[in-house]
């Protein structure tokens, strides 16, 4: 009976213990949000509520999980990095999303901005060249039960044309120029945000017009790693 007791007080101190670094986790989700997101300027309800729910410590490596609430880029393997929150929250916002939305991302990377899309949108689409990298990240997704996102590895520059058209893609590596293949498959009235330039690079909004040509708007001065692959080779033609 004693250790038997002395067990069932275990058992529900390891829960208290549990869910005390739940809420000190939520906590700090939710101060990124207020401090780091809201505070520059992105007011989306949706989107900081979004941002306030995906266990952003999921999605980087065990040893810095501590700083994975710090506005901060930081390494998550293969020369890659996840982006800082308000960059995360900014491009989120700047796609304009809408609930019954399709969206196409281009760098999977860790997951996390195909699990932060994926509460605000019908069906995420996403792509990640580098083949551990996309594999991790499918995991990780799959796991913490993000059921609308569907990962691919591959080159992202020819998108996904058989689930084309999407009504917005976001792009979370730099290429010289969007590739052609991306705006082609943007629908009528879509946005899509890439990081674009090589040593230099601004985070533009380009926005399909019904007549098919686009309107374009630079949002500020961005570091984002390079898109390889085509794009890359692409790029150095020109």
């Amino acid at each position: 009976m004693a250790s038997r007791l002395r067990l069932t007080v275990g058992m529900i101190l390891l829960a208290a213990c549990t869910a005390g670094a739940a809420d000190e986790l939520a906590q700090a989700r939710r101060r990124m949000v207020d401090e780091q997101v809201r505070a520059r300027g992105v007011e989306d309800r949706r989107v900081l509520n979004a941002m306030a729910q995906v266990p952003r410590h999921m999605f980087v490596p065990k040893d810095i999980r501590g700083l994975a609430y710090d506005d901060r880029p930081l390494p998550i393997g293969w020369n890659q990095t996840i982006s800082q929150p308000y960059v995360v929250g900014l491009m989120t916002d700047l796609l304009d999303l809408k609930p019954k939305d399709k969206v196409l991302e281009i760098g999977t990377g860790s997951g996390y901005q195909a699990a932060v899309l994926s509460r605000l949108v019908s069906d995420v689409y996403t792509i990640e060249i580098v083949r551990p990298l996309g594999e991790q990240a499918r995991l990780t997704l799959r796991s913490l039960g993000y059921s609308n996102v569907h990962a691919r590895i591959g080159d992202g520059y020819k998108g996904w044309p058989e689930a084309a058209p999407f009504d917005a893609i976001v792009v979370t590596a730099a290429p010289p120029q969007v590739p052609k293949p991306l705006l082609d498959q943007l629908a009528i009235g879509g946005n899509l945000v890439v990081p674009e330039g090589d040593s230099w690079q601004d985070l533009t909004v380009y926005t399909k017009q019904r007549d098919g040509s686009f309107r374009k708007k630079n949002v500020l001065p961005v570091r984002f790693v390079p898109m390889t692959g085509e794009a890359q080779k692409n790029g150095k033609k020109r």
